[in-house]
Order: structure tokens, then sequence, then C-alpha cells
């Protein structure tokens, strides 16, 4: 419901007020939130893994940074509310499967997760939805059908597993290095112009602060 639901509310929601690079630049600040999140729900101060978070944080900035046009503040403070969501989720999620008592099949303690998004999904689409902007066409019922089944249903699934696998300082950095990886699909499939000396450039931080994190989790576990 929160991770899911209420993120993309927040998300969709953001576009009223700011332009699409603006609402890409500002969703740089989610590893900050997955860092201090991570702290509070486990009971303890990482500053290293928060310093990584910064790091990859610095790292997306010089990549999606662009600019900013006036008055954006109030579409600053719904993107933190994404922001928020999302961290809230992956870190709720973790810190929920170290509760289980037995060994529980992930996929079925996943089905909740699903249900938790339906929950907000259907009265957000009445609070909120256009009927008259529902897909047209066989093509765009395929998309919307790959975006819910695959982008979002296969893949949450695989992140949020992806998570428990990883340290908080990882999974913080790993919300950033989206930004590079995307950019690079959005080449490949369309041949957008991308600014490769940025993109390397910030790339190259955020992989720098994803070994600084995976070196640090290392020892921690040879502790």
């Amino acid at each position: 419901a929160v991770q899911l639901g209420l993120m993309y509310i927040f998300f969709y929601h953001a576009f009223l007020f700011l332009s699409v690079p603006e609402v890409l630049l500002f969703t740089i600040f989610t590893p900050l939130y997955v860092a201090i999140l991570n702290d509070a729900l486990f009971k303890r101060f990482t500053p290293f893994y928060l310093l990584c978070a910064l790091i990859a944080t610095a790292g997306a900035a010089i990549i999606r940074f662009d600019g900013v046009t006036d008055n954006y503040w109030f579409g600053f403070a719904i993107v933190q509310g994404a922001n928020l969501s999302f961290a809230l989720g992956q870190v709720g999620y973790k810190k929920l499967t170290s509760t289980f008592t037995a060994q529980v099949p992930y996929h079925n303690v996943f089905a909740w997760f699903y249900l938790g998004a339906l929950v907000v999904a259907l009265p957000a689409f009445f609070l909120f939805g256009n009927p008259s902007q529902l897909p047209q066409n066989t093509e765009q019922w395929g998309v919307l059908l790959w975006l819910g089944i695959v982008a979002s249903g296969l893949g949450y699934y695989f992140w949020n597993q992806g998570a428990l696998a990883v340290s908080g300082g990882t999974l913080a950095i790993m919300n950033n290095a989206l930004i590079p990886a995307g950019l690079v699909v959005n080449l490949l499939l369309w041949q957008k112009d991308t600014d490769f000396s940025r993109l390397l450039l910030g790339g190259a931080i955020i992989a720098i602060a994803l070994w600084m994190s995976h070196q640090h989790a290392k020892k921690q576990k040879q502790l």
C-alpha cells in the first residue's frame, strides 16, 4: 500500500507541478531516505552507509541536473513524499521478513504486497482517474499490461527480494544506480540523445559508492 500505491499517487501528481526532468532529478534523494530509515527501523546508526548514499546522490545529480523552473518547491515536496514511500516500503519489507520465526515462501508473503497496492489503487482511480483516458487499442492495453504485470509486478518482487540479500547501504545506492541503467536502456532501444561525459562520470561515482558499501559490508561480516 505504501511502497507501490501511495508512492505512485505522489509520483504521478508531481507531474502537475514539475517538468519530467525535474521529477526525475528530485528522485535522486531516495538513497538518503533508505539509509536513514534502515538505521531507524533496525535501531542502529551507520554513518558510513549514509556517506555512501550521499556520494550516490551526488553521482545521480551529475547525470540528471538540467536546472529547475521557478516555484518548484511544492512539486519538490510531492516527489519527496514518493521517495519516502518507496524507501519505507523497501526497508519495511526488509525489517518485516527479519521478524519471521518460521521460513515462509517469499512469493506467498508477497501476495499481500499486491493486495496492499490494490487497496490503494482502486480508491485512487475513482478519486483521480479519468475513464476517458483508458487505453483505446490493443497496443495501448499491451503497454499497460506490461507496466502492471512485468515492470511493476515482477519488477518490484525481484527488487524487494534483492533488498533482503544486500546491506542497507547497498540497497540505498542501488536506488540511484537505476538512473544510469535506465539511460543506457533508453539509448539502446530508442537512440535518445545522451550526454556521455555526464553519464560516465555520474555512473562512475555511483559505482564507487557501491564498491565502498560492499567493502564495508564484507568487513562487518568478518568481525
